[in-house]
């Protein structure tokens, strides 16, 4: 575990009758010491409760924080504020709500394929066991479905997000700084997001593209073919750890052996005909890779289909490898060799993690790193390099 360096944090006045040092939204806190106060008679049904102005004297709060405080105690039928004169206790209060049961979001670029199944099921078994319900979002890995995510997760007072952040474009911080400014605590899986502090499980993808030339070099692979969804940061690390495991040995992963899909298109099949003219164009030349690193499964799995189609037998012809996790299912999947992380540790962790900081336990923007250890699946579809 590693921690990255502190940016300057921002700080708040601390309110006096809510205790200090706890990482629970402020807002929230002060919502508890108003119900408080009615359900003890302090303040009775039809009473007017102190203004924004007094509220924000008393607590030493900032006018938004008060009036978050003031639309979640309307919402929940506490009040009723009445333009021009105040909010008023209700006079049907609702009884007090139950504390035992609280929802964390997982926020994902997509549920169908890869290792996110396994990872969005570790995540909600892990919850359970500190009984939280869990809604899972799906982006499609695009930056402005994410930011109307984050909006409605803020909009239902979620108790924490884990996040796998949108590639396409790039996930500004101004998102998820929204969600800790309103004390929801987040979790980055995989990566981070610039300009934000928060606990990050990360992937290391330079180590994964190393681990997987490493891999292809022990077979005697020294074209090598690298195929990527698109090409974005991760796919940028993947390319420069296999380009120096395969420069140690005078091997090569030449630019002409390069595909990066359409970033605009999420699943291999959305791109299936230009990944299938890009091998016909590979498998053409004269010195054509004798094998292909694709990062991601479920990408490795349509290439094996269309080399197969191609006629080319893998491993006999062409050796393949991908990266994914350590759950295999599927007819491909189990058979495919690849690079793993453990997607259901990732889960688990993201989970305790969340729990840690909405109990207050570890601070909302804790810069603490874990890096996720990497290992190798060898499968089927690796072989020796076949003579020429």
């Amino acid at each position: 575990m590693t921690t990255r360096a502190p940016e300057p944090e921002q700080t708040d006045s601390i309110i006096p009758a809510i205790q200090s040092g706890k990482q629970r939204p402020k807002y929230k806190q002060l919502v508890e010491q108003l119900i408080q106060k009615v359900t003890q008679g302090d303040v009775r049904p039809g009473e007017a409760l102190p203004s924004e102005h007094q509220l924000c004297e008393t607590y030493q709060l900032a006018r938004t924080t008060v009036r978050n405080a003031m639309q979640l105690l309307e919402q929940q039928g506490w009040i009723t504020r009445i333009h021009g004169k105040g909010s008023f206790v209700s006079t049907k209060p609702p009884l007090p709500i139950s504390k035992t049961l609280d929802i964390f979001a997982f926020v994902l670029p997509e549920t169908r394929t890869g290792f996110y199944p396994s990872l969005q099921r570790s995540f909600e078994q892990a919850a359970a066991l500190t009984q939280n319900q869990v809604l899972v979002c799906c982006t499609e890995n695009k930056v402005d479905a994410q930011g109307n995510t984050i909006l409605q997760l803020i909009d239902k007072h979620v108790a924490g997000v884990a996040l796998v952040p949108a590639t396409v474009l790039a996930t500004p911080a101004y998102q998820i700084r929204q969600l800790q400014q309103h004390g929801i605590p987040v979790v980055f899986c995989h990566r981070e997001v610039k300009g934000v502090q928060a606990p990050l499980l990360s992937i290391p993808f330079r180590e994964v593209g190393l681990l997987a030339g490493q891999t292809l070099l022990k077979h005697g692979h020294e074209s090598v073919a690298l195929f990527s969804p698109h090409r974005a940061t991760a796919a940028i690390e993947y390319e420069a750890g296999l380009r120096e495991a395969l420069s140690s040995r005078g091997a090569s992963c030449p630019e002409p052996y390069i595909f990066h899909g359409p970033s605009s298109q999420l699943h291999p099949t959305d791109y299936e005909q230009d990944l299938l003219t890009t091998l016909e164009a590979m498998f053409k030349q004269p010195d054509p890779p004798t094998a292909i690193f694709a990062t991601f499964d479920s990408l490795a799995e349509l290439i094996y289909l269309l080399l197969g189609k191609m006629g080319l037998r893998v491993p006999d012809d062409v050796s393949l490898i991908g990266f994914g996790g350590t759950v295999r299912h599927g007819a491909i999947q189990s058979r495919l060799s690849s690079i793993t992380v453990d997607e259901v540790a990732i889960g688990q962790k993201a989970a305790e993690l969340l729990t840690l900081m909405k109990e207050g336990t570890l601070p909302i923007d804790s810069a603490e790193v874990y890096s996720m250890p990497i290992n190798t699946s060898e499968g089927q579809t690796l072989g020796p390099a076949p003579q020429k």
